[in-house]
């Protein structure tokens, strides 16, 4: 068996920035088994796989070690796959996921995905999480997938070292530490040994967390984000009510066939 495989790298300027993801098209699903294997050798924090249903897209994505409910990276990959190699004409995309309905539109600039919002509840600060990063969080919280860490600044975000042994040790998909951040509304890293990917480049999904947490804490919907690990990725976030509005852009670095 022959597939496509298409490599983007997304919240991207330019090439070898941002997250890359893989998209494989598909005219009907392959086994969890085949899809989970393709994840793994492609060894990237994401790769998404489609199948068309009727008016709308069906996604899934996989990391190298677990399949996943969300992911904003590999969205916005595939979404670029659609517009810019196979002739997506429609002025929205619909994707199918888990979550429910995302709808992905192409922009002047880039692309503006429409995600569900997640709440950030207060909670007690594990010890695990402070010897795993180091530090005391400002303040804590969980989503419905991760943990969230508020620090005190840019600088304490950026200089982190944490112990992935004991971030994987946390009942949570991941964990993410924020702060305001220097040149823009707010900064984040994320960290997700759970699921095979110490730390994801730029992490979409993430922002459905922390927008609504930026948006209160900061007084307005609108918001820029910048994801500092080394690759980095900058987001343009706004809230709407019970969605979070994500835009970004992208950049094809490969494309390819897999045999199976």
């Amino acid at each position: 068996m022959q597939l496509p495989i298409y490599q983007v790298d997304a919240f991207a300027d330019t090439l070898f920035t941002g997250n890359p993801a893989a998209v494989c098209p598909l005219n009907s699903w392959l086994s969890d088994a085949q899809m989970q294997s393709i994840a793994t050798e492609n060894n990237l924090s994401e790769t998404a796989f489609f199948v068309p249903e009727a008016n709308h897209l069906h996604i899934r994505w996989f990391t190298p070690g677990a399949e996943v409910d969300l992911c904003g990276h590999a969205t916005l990959a595939t979404a670029h796959v659609l517009y810019t190699e196979l002739g997506w004409d429609k002025s929205e995309i619909h994707f199918h996921c888990r979550k429910g309905t995302l709808r992905v539109q192409k922009t002047a600039t880039g692309y503006a995905m429409d995600f569900p919002a997640d709440t950030a509840i207060p909670t007690d600060i594990p010890v695990l999480v402070e010897q795993a990063l180091g530090v005391r969080p400002l303040a804590f919280f969980h989503g419905s997938d991760d943990y969230l860490a508020i620090l005190e600044n840019e600088e304490q975000v950026q200089n982190l070292q944490p112990d992935f042994r004991l971030v994987g040790k946390l009942k949570a998909r991941g964990l993410l530490v924020s702060a305001i951040g220097d040149q823009h509304d707010f900064v984040s890293r994320g960290f997700f040994p759970q699921v095979g990917i110490d730390e994801d480049p730029v992490t979409g999904s993430a922002h459905t967390l922390l927008t609504p947490y930026w948006a209160q804490r900061l007084g307005k919907n609108k918001l820029q984000a910048r994801q500092i690990s080394a690759r980095g990725g900058t987001l343009s976030c706004t809230l709407q009510n019970d969605r979070v509005i994500l835009e970004g852009t992208a950049q094809t670095y490969l494309k390819g066939t897999i045999y199976i």
